[in-house]
C-alpha cells in the first residue's frame, strides 16, 4: 500500500510539474487531487460519532457487571482506530484496566503454535500430508473408541484406518477431543491416563502429556470429522521435537523479538507479573472474583498459573499476552507474513492458513484453516464480518479477527471465566463494523 501511494503522489508530482509549464488554470485541479490522495493516507476511516455508541455500549456491560472491565482494540489500513480500555482488572480493589494489562489468551495460542509448525514447514521440515508418527513415533498405531460405558467408564477400541497427519492437527480433524473441558466421555478416558488440557496444571510437562495423550483412543477415524480437541498441543509438541528447542523459545526467538510481541509469555517473568489481570467468574448473572484454585472436572487448576512459573508448555492455550502484542501478530498475518520488514511466513503460505482445509466437514456455519477459524459467505450472513475473515477466542473471554476486505485487524479481551455473558464478543464486532466511515 505504501508503495502504491508513492507511486500516485509520485505521479501526481509530475503532472503537476508538467501542467505548471502548459496550464496554469490546471493546477488547483491537480492540488485538490493530492490532498485526496493524502486525506485517504491520513484520516481516520471510522466516523467518530459512532465510535461513541461502542463507548457507552462497552461501559454499560462494566455498569451492568457483564464483566470486570475488558481492553478493546481495532486497527483498519494499518492505522490504529480505537484503542481503549474499561472498568476494573481488579473489581474487589477498583484497579483500573489499563490498555497494557497482561491477559490469559487460553486457545489464541493456536494461531501462534500453528505459525511456529508452518515456519518448520516452509524450512522443508515435512509436508503436511506427513503422518505425525514419523516424527513423534509414540502416536503410531493409535486406536479409536468403538464403545463406551457411562457407568463405569470402561471402553472398548477399534484400529485406526489410517495414521493421522500434521494436517489434521492444524484442522482439529485427528481425532482428538479436550479433557475438561469436552464431552464426559473424553473428561473420563484423558482422567484415567492422567491426560490434562495442559491450562494452569501444577505439575506436568509438554512431554508427558503427550505421552499420556498418545496412550489414548481416537475419537473418530482421522479426518473424517471436525472435532475440537487436543491437536495443537500435539502440534506444539512437534515443533518442540522438530526444532530442537522448547515451544516457547522457538515462539521467542522466530516470532515474538523478531515482531517487537515484548509481553507474550507462557510463564510471565516477575518484573511484569503485576500486570496480569485478575480472573473473575460470572454465574447466573453474579460476578465475582475467582477462587485462587479449583477442580475443574477432576483436575486442580490455578488463577494465577501465568505467574507461577509452572512447566508446561500449552501450544493449544497456555499464552499470555497483551492486546497489542496480540495485534502485531494478527496485523503481521494480514499483510500476507509481513510486518515493519519482518517476514515470517510466506504470502502463499498465510493463503493456505486461511482457507477452508476441511471440505464439507461440518463446523457450524463456518470452516476452519490452518490454526484458524475462516469465515464462509452463509457466516458472514450472520455478523459483519466478510467472507474470508479469519477468526478465533480464548476460554477466558478473548476474541480476535482480521477481515481481508476490510483490511481489519480487531481485538476484545477481558478475563471472565466462566461466563455468562460471552455474546459481547460478537456484539462488539458489530460495534466497530457500525462505525466504518467509508
Amino acid at each position: 500500500m505504501k508503495r502504491i501511494v508513492i507511486s500516485l503522489l509520485f505521479s501526481t508530482s509530475l503532472l503537476f510539474t508538467l501542467a505548471q509549464t502548459t496550464n496554469n488554470s490546471a493546477s488547483s485541479t491537480i492540488k485538490g487531487i493530492e490532498q485526496k490522495i493524502k486525506d485517504a493516507v491520513t484520516k481516520p476511516s471510522l466516523n467518530a460519532a459512532r465510535l461513541q455508541t461502542a463507548d457507552k455500549a462497552i461501559q454499560e456491560w462494566v455498569d451492568k457487571k457483564w464483566m470486570n472491565g475488558g481492553v478493546a482494540l481495532l486497527i483498519r489500513n494499518g492505522r490504529v482506530e480505537y484503542y481503549k480500555a474499561f472498568g476494573y482488572e481488579d473489581l474487589d480493589k477498583k484497579t483500573p484496566m489499563r490498555t497494557d494489562h497482561i491477559f490469559r489468551i487460553a486457545s489464541q495460542s493456536k494461531a501462534i503454535t500453528s505459525t511456529a509448525a508452518m515456519m518448520l514447514y516452509e524450512e522443508g521440515k515435512f509436508l503436511l500430508d506427513d503422518p505425525v508418527s514419523k516424527y513423534l513415533p509414540e502416536f503410531k498405531n493409535m486406536k479409536v473408541i468403538d464403545k463406551f460405558n457411562e457407568a463405569d467408564t470402561t471402553y472398548t477400541t477399534v484400529p485406526a484406518k489410517k495414521e493421522f497427519t500434521i494436517r489434521e492437527l492444524l484442522t482439529h480433524t485427528a481425532g482428538f477431543a479436550y479433557p475438561q473441558i469436552g464431552s464426559q466421555m473424553a473428561t473420563a478416558i484423558y482422567a484415567k491416563a492422567g491426560a490434562t488440557g495442559g491450562i494452569a496444571v501444577e505439575k506436568q510437562t509438554l512431554q508427558e502429556n503427550m505421552q499420556l495423550l498418545a496412550t489414548t483412543p481416537l475419537f473418530h477415524q482421522p479426518g473424517e470429522k471436525y472435532l475440537y480437541g487436543m491437536n495443537t498441543d500435539v502440534l506444539g509438541y512437534l515443533v518442540e521435537k522438530i526444532s530442537g528447542v522448547s515451544l516457547y523459545e522457538f515462539m521467542r526467538k522466530r516470532i515474538f523479538e523478531p515482531l517487537g510481541m515484548k509481553d507474550t509469555y507462557f510463564n510471565i517473568p516477575s518484573d511484569k507479573q503485576n500486570r496480569l489481570v485478575m480472573l473473575h467468574s460470572s454465574v447466573n448473572g453474579n460476578l465475582f472474583r475467582s477462587p485462587e484454585s479449583t477442580v475443574l472436572k477432576g483436575t486442580k487448576i490455578y488463577r494465577d498459573f501465568p505467574n507461577m512459573n509452572f512447566p508446561m508448555q500449552s501450544g493449544g492455550g497456555g499464552l499470555s499476552s497483551t492486546i497489542m502484542d496480540y495485534a502485531i501478530f494478527m496485523q503481521m498475518m494480514l499483510n500476507g507474513g509481513e510486518y515493519n520488514g519482518v517476514r515470517i511466513l510466506s504470502r502463499n503460505t498465510v493463503r493456505m492458513m486461511t482457507q477452508n482445509q476441511i471440505g464439507e466437514l461440518n463446523n457450524g456455519v463456518n470452516k476452519v484453516g490452518l490454526g484458524f477459524g475462516v469465515v464462509t459467505e452463509k457466516g458472514s450472513s450472520i455478523l459483519p464480518l466478510n467472507a474470508g475473515s479469519f477468526q478465533w477466542g480464548g476460554m477466558f473471554s478473548t476474541t480476535y479477527w482480521a477481515d481481508p476486505k476490510e483490511k481489519i485487524v480487531g481485538l476484545f479481551f477481558t478475563n471472565v471465566y466462566p461466563t455468562d455473558r460471552g455474546d459481547i464478543h460478537d456484539r462488539f464486532k458489530v460495534l466497530m463494523y457500525q462505525a466504518i466511515n467509508d
